[in-house]
């Protein structure tokens, strides 16, 4: 027979609390079950297993630990029903999958899960999300957490409603509900929660990317920025050309620009591997972009070396995670240089960033290219994806048919 109690662990967090967990012991094998909350030894009872009335959120933790504790026990009934050799950790095994994962420690693991995989980009956003719902959550002590079991579809929409408070946009909390999706099916996944538990799909909440508009330049901006004097030494003269590279080969993502080597050009062709999707191709090096590359050879190592200087310094070139941050951190300095110094300069009025390149080229695309090479150009496995980049296009037959109807 199986026997559960609770304790307060020996090992202290941080800031001097210990967690609160179930101890399941069987066959004089023990197990913990971390019930996501964490108090002082001073607040701690342990003859009765309860925190001490001295504890400011007494009540509520109390009654949080009989709950838990009463689950734990009618799970232990069932499983010793089914079948009498069941050990202590495949007890702790079904009790977390009753929807006791903790989520906040999950997305813990998924941060550093990201971490490893070098996603420095998803890191970096996905963090503050999750800091942005333990504040929602009100889990301001350390160690604090929430059980997978409590986030509902009614917590998940009062969460909704206080991000929408905060005057953040609609597409942006749909990145908030997608970090939370991903952390429950990794933990459905790992066998952590129950599938029973998960609060999204029909009937539950469902989430629905808004549509957005990739605005991007018309011709004559382009060759605005073409034609803007700019000393052939300064940073503002670089940023345009690096602007300028990514938009003579089809809107290439600043991230595979900064990774072009002297190596990758062969026969006037460009031979790359996108670094989102490893999609690799080929283009043929166009006259403009030639004389570009030009502008750089002074700077050429070997051939080997990167055309581009952004990534010639770096500390860890094989640790994608700093890597990364490299790419995010440099891309960032160009865009502000694009935006207050070369978008002036050439009269430009529109925001001016390096992806705003990719959707130059997709828009003015439209008339000229079929939507199928266009999505061969940017290697998209979906041609959904690559319509929204022909925007302009689209609202090209609309605007038509406007005038075809009023112009009687």
């Amino acid at each position: 027979m199986a026997s559960i109690k609770v304790i307060l662990r020996n090992k202290q967090n941080k800031d001097g609390t210990s967690a609160i967990a179930l101890q399941i012991i069987k066959n004089r094998v023990s197990s913990l079950v971390h019930i996501g909350h964490s108090v002082e030894e001073k607040h701690w009872d342990a003859i009765s297993g309860k925190v001490k009335k001295s504890h400011p959120n007494s009540v509520r933790l109390n009654n949080l630990i009989a709950k838990k504790l009463s689950e734990a026990n009618d799970k232990i009934l069932e499983l010793e029903v089914q079948k009498k050799d069941t050990t202590s950790n495949a007890i702790k095994k079904n009790i977390k999958s009753e929807g006791n994962g903790l989520f906040i420690k999950e997305g813990e693991a998924y941060l550093e899960t990201l971490k490893q995989s070098g996603k420095y980009n998803r890191h970096t956003a996905d963090k503050p999300r999750i800091e942005r719902f333990k504040e929602f959550l009100k889990l301001n002590d350390l160690g604090s957490d929430i059980a997978f079991s409590d986030i509902t579809p009614p917590l998940i929409n009062k969460f909704r409603g206080y991000l929408k408070s905060k005057e953040i946009s609609e597409r942006t909390i749909v990145n908030y509900l997608i970090v939370i999706r991903t952390i429950f099916n990794q933990a459905i996944g790992t066998n952590l929660v129950d599938r029973k538990y998960y609060p999204f799909g029909k009937g539950k909440i469902v989430i629905k990317t808004p549509e957005t508009i990739k605005i991007g330049l018309m011709p004559e901006e382009v060759k605005k920025i073409e034609d803007v004097e700019l000393p052939e030494n300064s940073y503002e003269n670089h940023c345009r050309n690096l602007w300028l590279f990514s938009f003579y080969f089809a809107g290439m993502r600043v991230s595979d620009v900064f990774r072009i080597k002297w190596s990758d050009l062969q026969n006037d062709r460009l031979f790359y591997s996108m670094g989102k999707n490893s999609k690799g191709g080929s283009l043929k090096v166009p006259e403009k972009a030639l004389n570009i590359i030009r502008q750089y050879e002074a700077q050429k190592q070997s051939n080997d070396d990167y055309i581009f200087p952004e990534l010639k310094v770096v500390d860890d070139i094989d640790n994608a995670f700093l890597l990364q941050r490299k790419i995010m951190n440099n891309t960032s300095r160009v865009d502000k240089v694009l935006r207050k110094n070369v978008a002036p300069l050439a009269k430009i009025d529109k925001k001016l960033t390096m992806h705003i390149a990719r959707h130059t080229f997709g828009n003015i695309s439209g008339d000229k290219i079929p939507i199928q090479m266009l999505q061969k150009l940017y290697r998209h496995s979906s041609v959904t994806t690559t319509i929204g980049y022909q925007s302009n296009f689209v609202h090209k037959d609309a605007d038509d048919a406007l005038e075809a109807v009023i112009n009687f």
